[in-house]
């Protein structure tokens, strides 16, 4: 069985912000008469998944099966994602709960002459509801119920969904279960995450978050994960280190493993993609300088294309032949 055969027909429960990435690309050939601005003639308009969501779109690439769950709005936004983009893609909605009082995160991307020249977020970025959590973690609880859930990942935006209860009740059911969890986290709740398997923040949100300044070197990276360690007490930190690739400690042995050059079209997502393939390698217990080259490969590759894409399973194959 090959690397990649193993990360496939695992369920995978992913647990936070799900967003319509929506993309509108045209020519620019003159300026308003109106105001010194671009004018932009739309040729095409396109929804992606984003957030969580393409999270969920790159386990179904590597061939297991995604369960998403969030909170989205009952507005044409939300019922546009439950009816037709996640069918489209092939994610199961049964995990989605609407609510009557958000609004559905859309990100807008105007793009003239292949360029972004704006973005546009309509969204809401209040934690949720005590009513809103509770229809939330019943979802949860009859997903555990009903499918083999082998993971868990959290994939935070700071968008609300993943407040502190959230949080501790999900890692409750996944302890429960005896599944694999994963972070991929933000500020607002960076220390919430108490005991979970692998902890993914990047360098940014690593330098944000503690108390002392962090490099992207082996010993001031190791120093991060002790600290990380201490306060909630992960078995595996993994920082992103953009083109410097990635470092991953499991308090035994902590690395830094170089990135390959590669032409940078768009970053967006490739946290996603990271937190996918790493977290499908611990399910299938590959090893530590497997599931880093790995990671390493599917978030570089993402990169080099435009706008948020899930990982491409015969790249990754091509490119994992000349490291494994």
């Amino acid at each position: 069985m090959s690397i990649l055969e193993k990360l496939e027909r695992h369920e995978v429960l992913i647990v936070g912000d799900v967003m319509i990435d929506r993309y509108l690309t045209g020519s620019v050939n003159r300026i308003s008469p109106e105001a010194p601005v671009p004018v932009v003639l739309q040729q095409a308009m396109e929804d992606r998944l984003g957030g969580a969501a393409n999270v969920a779109l790159n386990i179904h690439a590597l061939g297991s099966v995604p369960v998403l769950c969030s909170v989205i709005g009952r507005d044409e936004a939300g019922i546009q994602l439950q009816n037709s983009i996640l069918p489209a893609n092939q994610v199961t909605g049964e995990g989605m709960v609407f609510s009557d009082t958000r609004r559905t995160t859309v990100k807008t991307r105007i793009l003239g002459n292949n360029q972004q020249m704006l973005r546009i977020d309509s969204e809401d970025t209040n934690d949720l509801n005590a009513r809103e959590q509770e229809d939330l973690l019943k979802k949860v609880r009859e997903l555990f119920a009903k499918r083999p859930i082998k993971a868990v990942i959290l994939q935070d935006y700071n968008k609300g969904v993943l407040t502190e209860t959230v949080i501790s009740e999900v890692m409750s059911e996944a302890r429960k279960a005896g599944a694999v969890t994963s972070v991929d986290p933000k500020k607002s709740n960076f220390f919430a995450y108490k005991g979970v398997d692998l902890f993914k923040p990047n360098l940014k949100e690593i330098r944000d978050s503690l108390p002392f300044s962090v490099s992207p070197t082996l010993e001031s990276l190791r120093e991060a994960s002790v600290y990380l360690r201490e306060q909630i007490k992960n078995r595996l930190t993994m920082i992103t280190l953009s083109e410097k690739g990635l470092f991953l400690d499991d308090a035994t042995n902590a690395r830094v493993f170089p990135t390959i050059p590669r032409k940078i079209a768009d970053v967006s997502g490739a946290g996603d993609t990271v937190i996918s393939i790493a977290t499908l390698g611990l399910v299938a217990n590959l090893s530590q300088d497997k599931v880093a080259i790995l990671s390493n490969l599917a978030g570089g590759q993402v990169c080099e294309f435009p706008g948020v894409v899930p990982v491409n399973r015969a790249i990754l194959e091509a490119e994992l032949e000349q490291w494994v």
